[in-house]
């Protein structure tokens, strides 16, 4: 079979070729931002990771392990020790909660939220960083929640059917 592909002919293997896979480009954009926000963050002693976790926390101030890994898409196995370093470092205070023990909740130390003052530039060097104007960083991102949110739609129709 061949069809048009890019402005030409093209075999149907091409669409097979790494380059012309959105998840690769979205991947390699992924680790290039990983490169820039280790880099930012080392003198917050933070990871990217626990970066998350905090902009979380200096938003809602006191959250669940459960809300924390829904607003992260972490699962507990991955977010728990993220949790558990950053309590190591002073940063949050896990709690069980008091109406219900299953429950635990991560809040701020006072030393957490100091470091939010720290962490104020971060976002603005990562725009930089990217070469985009606030217009092209918003469209981009309206874009990524849109495939984001294609994405899940399609994987939950996916899980549904039977096999």
């Amino acid at each position: 079979m061949v069809c048009r592909y890019a402005g030409g002919m093209a075999s149907s293997y091409d669409s097979l070729r790494l380059d012309q896979h959105l998840c690769f480009s979205l991947q390699s954009a992924s680790r290039a931002f990983s490169g820039v926000y280790r880099v930012l963050l080392k003198d917050l002693g933070l990871t990217y990771p626990q970066y998350l976790v905090m902009l979380v926390l200096w938003e809602e101030g006191e959250v669940s392990v459960k809300q924390l890994g829904e607003r992260l898409r972490l699962d507990s196995g991955t977010l728990s020790p993220l949790v558990k370093r950053l309590e190591a470092a002073g940063l949050v205070r896990r709690e069980r909660s008091a109406r219900d023990e299953r429950s635990v909740h991560v809040r701020l130390t006072d030393e957490g939220v100091a470091l939010r003052e720290r962490a104020v530039l971060v976002p603005r060097r990562i725009a930089d960083a990217t070469g985009f104007d606030l217009d092209d960083v918003r469209d981009l991102r309206a874009r990524l929640d849109r495939l984001t949110s294609a994405l899940d739609a399609a994987a939950s129709a996916e899980s549904a059917e039977p096999a």
